[in-house]
């Protein structure tokens, strides 16, 4: 059969009512993370939820004076340089890792304080 089908309506939710006085769940003793060191914290693991990237990035750190060309990281993760690029790009963007472009090839460091920024983020989740 083909034709239109017809709108699917959702009945709107009731408003939020506050919770009473002896509802079941203990108060808050601390204030949660914010919404935008959630949205941080989370493109940090988004970053890191890959084992290649996670093992990109200690390939990285790893190497003489914490940097590698890009063509030293493909052989030990087996994956080829296109997507070896495209995983250290992903953690450029997050802010692991900075670039620079010498020639043809591109290097890769840490990202200075990003790993000290990571656990200090996850403290302030924990606390």
């Amino acid at each position: 059969m083909h034709g239109k089908m017809a709108p699917v309506t959702a009945d709107p939710l009731p408003p939020a009512t506050p919770p009473a006085t002896d509802a079941c769940c203990a108060p808050l003793t601390r204030a949660a993370a914010d919404p935008e060191t959630a949205r941080e914290l989370a493109r940090t693991f988004k970053a890191l939820g890959d084992p290649a990237r996670v093992q990109l990035l200690s390939l990285v750190a790893a190497h003489q004076d914490g940097e590698a060309c890009v063509c030293d990281l493909t052989g030990p993760v087996g994956l080829a340089q296109p997507t070896v690029s495209h995983h250290l790009k992903v953690l450029v963007d997050a802010g692991l890792l900075t670039r620079e472009q010498r020639g043809r090839w591109a290097y890769y460091s840490l990202a200075p304080g990003s790993l000290d920024h990571v656990a200090h983020g996850l403290r302030l989740v924990a606390r």
